[in-house]
């Protein structure tokens, strides 16, 4: 893997980590979840051959601290703090975003409020969840998940969000829970994660999973937006938003090897994909 070069970014109430890979046009990938710029590492150096890579700590995580640990997030300062990254690393040139999971609505954020400065978004499987006719049902689990974070903890609330991604009549583990060997990289962050995941539980979900994107403003910008979902989760809560988002577009929604997590379980084919989107 190529070593990065680090960069620290002040914004308001937070201080970025970003690293910086290769050369050319400039590629921002936006993380997910509870991970970090390392979700991106098995894909980096690949995009790096053409591409100028930047991928980052969204704040709050990892190595980007908050200067209130309990601040309330918002998905705009996020996209804001993208910006931010892609004005200061590419003032004069548009830029190609690739968001995943949460990262994803981040990006949709961000072409909606600086379209003039993207080229391209590919948002995989962005969970706005908003968008869906039964929203109010997902409302129902978000407030569950809050609950039995309080009362019970960590792992049960995580146990309880991860029940309610998965396909109603699928009683088995979700395709990103499903027992699949990480490559080393991928196994070595999982320490990291996991230490994040109570900021991403009791800070990020509760925000970001009742964000309503302005469908009206992405639809007229759907000729620069690429909805993606895993080819393995089809049907799954974090699924369904973009197949949503695609067909009301009249757009292809574009399916990546593996579920929701296959950046980090098929990373080769992943990439190779990626690669022909943001060339086509």
């Amino acid at each position: 893997m190529t070593t990065p070069t680090i960069g620290r970014l002040r914004v308001d109430g937070a201080t970025l980590h970003y690293e910086v890979r290769g050369s050319g046009p400039l590629l921002l990938l936006i993380p997910g979840g509870a991970g970090d710029a390392a979700s991106y590492d098995g894909i980096a150096d690949e995009l790096a051959g053409d591409h100028t890579v930047v991928s980052y700590d969204p704040r709050g995580l990892s190595r980007s601290p908050l200067d209130d640990p309990q601040a309330v997030q918002q998905v705009a300062r996020h996209a804001d703090d993208a910006f931010r990254l892609l004005d200061l690393l590419s003032p004069d040139a548009p830029v190609r975003v690739v968001g995943c999971s949460s990262g994803a609505i981040v990006a949709l954020h961000l072409l909606c409020t600086h379209y003039e400065r993207i080229e391209r978004v590919v948002a995989h499987e962005p969970p706005v969840v908003e968008v869906l006719p039964d929203a109010a049902e997902h409302r129902a689990l978000l407030a569950r998940v809050q609950e039995t974070f309080r009362r019970d903890g960590l792992m049960p609330a995580v146990a309880e969000f991860a029940a309610g991604l998965r396909r109603p009549d699928d009683k088995g583990p979700l395709a990103a829970e499903k027992a699949v060997e990480l490559p080393p990289r991928a196994a070595a962050r999982a320490e990291r994660t996991m230490a994040n995941m109570p900021y991403f539980l009791g800070r990020v979900v509760p925000s970001f999973m009742v964000y309503t994107p302005d469908v009206d403003r992405l639809a007229a910008l759907s000729d620069r937006l690429v909805l993606a979902g895993g080819a393995d989760s089809r049907g799954e809560l974090p699924y369904r938003p973009a197949a949503f988002l695609a067909e009301r577009f009249g757009t292809e929604l574009v399916h990546f090897p593996g579920g929701h997590t296959g950046l980090s379980t098929h990373p080769t084919e992943f990439a190779e994909l990626l690669r022909k989107v943001l060339s086509a």
